[in-house]
């Protein structure tokens, strides 16, 4: 529901960076050729077309070619996370999630743009058939959907989360690629009340089999099995775990600069 170049979100936070690291670059990526296309990508182009389209904006731009930190909004955070694993070159060195749904959502109690007839849509699609071809093809949201009831579902039809997650079988180049990162950076919103769950953002879910208990993510078998190299990546400092008061994307300039910005320093 965002787009690159808005100036009251992404745009903004652009020009904050830009101000405060006087000489850095910042590339706000688009994914379209206009703002419209931009914003209308986020909820119906393939999560994986989407990642494919980075990659290679990434991999053409000559300012990035010694590697880069990346930082991701939302939806973007675990979007990043997949440019991370899929394609290390340039090489990423932080990557920062901000309010980004590592474990997926189920759940959609309130989506961008809340007035819009899209989002009264987009519930009922997921409720329907979130794991259908048609909808996992062009639905964003049904890409991370993630039902803890529906398990094997899930693990069988998801055609993004799934795959990034390593619940069909280990990728060692994802894993590989993923460890190489020096920082990777979870910011979770404590009164988020647009993710659900929202421990998702610092990797965690509900416990499988229901949707009321949730386990933080040293008791989910991503990590007990190290599938992703994540365990590694903790007992090596390499992972952050921030947590922010305030609602999903809510917090000051203040905070931003004394907690994210060193990352990008």
């Amino acid at each position: 529901g965002d787009s690159c170049c808005n100036p009251q979100s992404m745009g903004y936070i652009k020009k904050i960076v830009e101000n405060k690291i006087p000489g850095i670059y910042v590339l706000s990526l688009k994914i379209g050729s206009n703002l419209i296309q931009d914003m209308e990508n986020s909820f119906f182009m393939n999560a994986n077309d989407q990642v494919r389209e980075v990659c290679s904006q990434l991999a053409k731009d000559p300012q990035l070619k010694g590697g880069y930190n990346a930082m991701g909004f939302s939806q973007g955070g675990q979007f990043l996370r997949a440019v991370a694993q899929r394609c290390p070159s340039p090489p990423m060195l932080n990557l920062i999630s901000i309010g980004g749904q590592h474990q997926g959502v189920y759940g959609f109690p309130r989506c961008p743009g809340e007035s819009s007839h899209i989002c009264d849509w987009i519930r009922k699609t997921l409720d329907l058939g979130a794991y259908t071809q048609a909808v996992q093809e062009h639905l964003v949201q049904a890409e991370y959907w993630h039902d803890p009831l529906k398990e094997e579902d899930y693990r069988k039809n998801s055609i993004f989360l799934a795959d990034i997650n390593q619940e069909r079988g280990i990728n060692e180049t994802y894993k590989k690629n993923l460890m190489a990162l020096k920082k990777f950076v979870m910011v979770r919103f404590l009164n988020d009340t647009m993710v659900d769950p929202p421990i998702s953002e610092w990797f965690g879910f509900y416990k499988s089999g229901q949707a009321k208990e949730t386990i933080p993510l040293k008791e989910t078998s991503l990590y007990t099995e190290d599938r992703l190299g994540l365990q590694e990546m903790d007992k090596a400092g390499k992972l952050v775990f921030l947590g922010v008061k305030g609602d999903h994307l809510h917090f000051s300039e203040e905070w931003f600069y004394t907690t994210i910005l060193p990352f990008l320093q």
